[in-house]
C-alpha cells in the first residue's frame, strides 16, 4: 500500500515558478514508477510527466517540455514548474504507477489528493 500526499501549489503570476512536492509513505514506494498528472475544471485529468523507479528516465506531455522538470529522491517526487502560464491552471495530483503506462491516468495503482496551482494573468 502507498499512500501519496502532495504539497506545494498555491496562486502564482503568469511567468512565475512553483515547486511541487509528492511525499509517499510505503515501503514499497522506491519500487514504483511515478507520475504527476493534473485537471483543470471541466476538462479530464491529463498526464504531465513522469519518471521511473530510479529517476534516470523521465516523460513529459508537450504543452510542459522545457518548462516543468519532474525529479525524485528517496523521500519524495517533485515538480519544479518555470515560465507557468494561465492555461496550466488546474488541481496537480501524484500518481504511482509503471514507467510503460506513466502516461495513462488509467493505470495507476495509487493516487493523492491533488493541490491546486493557479496561475493569473
Amino acid at each position: 500500500q502507498v499512500q501519496l500526499v502532495e504539497s506545494g501549489g498555491g496562486l502564482v503570476q503568469a511567468g512565475g515558478s512553483l515547486r511541487l512536492s509528492c511525499t509517499p509513505s510505503g515501503r514499497t514506494f522506491s519500487s514504483y514508477a511515478m507520475g504527476w498528472f493534473r485537471q483543470a475544471p471541466g476538462k479530464e485529468r491529463e498526464f504531465v510527466a513522469g519518471i521511473n523507479w530510479s529517476g534516470w528516465s523521465t516523460v513529459y506531455a508537450e504543452s510542459v517540455k522545457g518548462r516543468f522538470t519532474i525529479s525524485r529522491d528517496n523521500a519524495k517526487v517533485y515538480l519544479q514548474m518555470n515560465s507557468l502560464k494561465p492555461e496550466d491552471t488546474a488541481v496537480y495530483y501524484c500518481g504511482a504507477g509503471r514507467i510503460a503506462t506513466i502516461r495513462r491516468s488509467d493505470a495507476m495503482d495509487y493516487w493523492g489528493k491533488g493541490t491546486l496551482v493557479t496561475v493569473s494573468s
